[in-house]
């Protein structure tokens, strides 16, 4: 049972039995923006142990490179490091971007992360979406989707113990000599940010990422995103919804929403295309204030904020990817927001569990 300030209990088990918490980091290095970002590897770590503490049930990472938007060019390393500090937490990348690396050297660092943690791994994948990272590596953004498809069929015929070939048509076919735990492969999610690739994804029958507040204008388009996706999932399908959101439970909620703001101008600085697009359709609609009267962030007490969380179960969703740390909050105020909402998701003491939403 959790308690207010007033220290009046509420009881919010049967709202959220369903609905999976877990934290989401973008791994943002505001406000030095010096590209350094040991001191912030470092406070996600610490961020992964709080996590596990809190019942939790996944710390997912995004991958980014050469900008202070996100300082964690590589997830596996990352996610082992946080794995050496935790139990029972699952761990996500979200996502491995898939055309910046060749397939063979995916499949074999997450699966060697599935072992070192013991079968924690959750996986998700993408193609990228920040023009100066496909610059960076050379990538033409129009091969993006193309290169996508082949990597993924590359990557889940290796975790399966079959014969794949690097890029290069001299390249002689090789075996992984290391396998993930998880049989046929760790847990799969694939992000989406444009509409029209949610039937594509729904065929695989995987799990779909969604970051509504870059995207969508409001909870009645999350709500046709979903039935869509669910329309077009293969029957008897265990594919899941997880949506990416801002969250703040706790006393301060006005330092949450500066932060917040300082968060989405980085976005805008880093080219970040989906959320520069909705800027440009309606500035209204991508402001901070709009956004989370929209929903698509929640800050307040730890009741306001589970309650307004636990909507979403109504729209279908299964798992939210709470954005916990951003825009410069303090580390201590993180911590306290994921604690405190985690005693709210978990109120008689007992872990979240933090099981593998399918295998597909």
């Amino acid at each position: 049972m959790a308690s207010d300030r007033a220290g009046n209990a509420f009881y919010l088990g049967p709202v959220l039995d369903e609905l999976k918490l877990s934290a989401f980091t973008v791994v943002d290095d505001y406000p030095t923006g010096a590209l350094t970002g040991g001191d912030r590897l470092l406070e996600v770590v610490r961020l992964a142990e709080v996590a596990d503490a809190s019942g939790l049930s996944t710390l997912w990472v995004a991958e980014h490179h050469f900008h202070s938007g996100g300082v964690c060019p590589s997830p596996p390393v990352l996610l082992a490091a946080c794995g050496a500090r935790t139990q029972r937490i699952r761990l996500g990348a979200l996502v491995s971007v898939l055309p910046f690396h060749r397939p063979i050297d995916v499949a074999e660092e997450y699966a060697m992360l599935d072992r070192l943690t013991g079968g924690r791994l959750n996986l998700g994948l993408g193609s990228g979406y920040i023009p100066m990272e496909f610059e960076g590596f050379g990538v033409d953004p129009a091969t993006k989707r193309e290169r996508f498809d082949a990597s993924l069929e590359t990557v889940l015929a290796a975790f399966a113990g079959k014969e794949v070939r690097a890029e290069g048509a001299t390249a002689t076919p090789v075996r992984l000599n290391v396998l993930p735990v998880q049989r046929p492969h760790p847990p799969l999610w694939i992000a989406v940010q444009r509409r029209e690739a949610i039937t594509h994804v729904a065929r695989r029958g995987v799990s779909v990422a969604l970051i509504p507040y870059a995207t969508l204008s409001g909870p009645a388009e999350l709500a046709d995103v979903i039935r869509e996706f669910r329309e077009n999932l293969p029957a008897g399908s265990p594919a899941e919804v997880a949506i990416a959101m801002h969250v703040y439970a706790g006393a301060r909620p006005d330092v949450a929403r500066q932060a917040f703001r300082r968060y989405l101008e980085s976005r805008l600085q880093t080219q970040s295309t989906f959320y520069r697009e909705k800027m440009q359709r309606d500035p209204r609609h991508a402001s901070p204030e709009a956004i989370e009267e929209s929903g698509f962030a929640a800050f307040g007490s730890p009741k306001q904020v589970a309650e307004k969380l636990g909507t979403f179960a109504d729209l279908g969703v299964d798992e939210i990817l709470g954005i916990f740390d951003f825009g410069g909050l303090d580390p201590s105020e993180v911590h306290s927001s994921v604690a405190t909402l985690g005693r709210v998701w978990r109120p008689s003491g007992s872990a979240h569990p933090g099981r593998p939403a399918h295998a597909a």
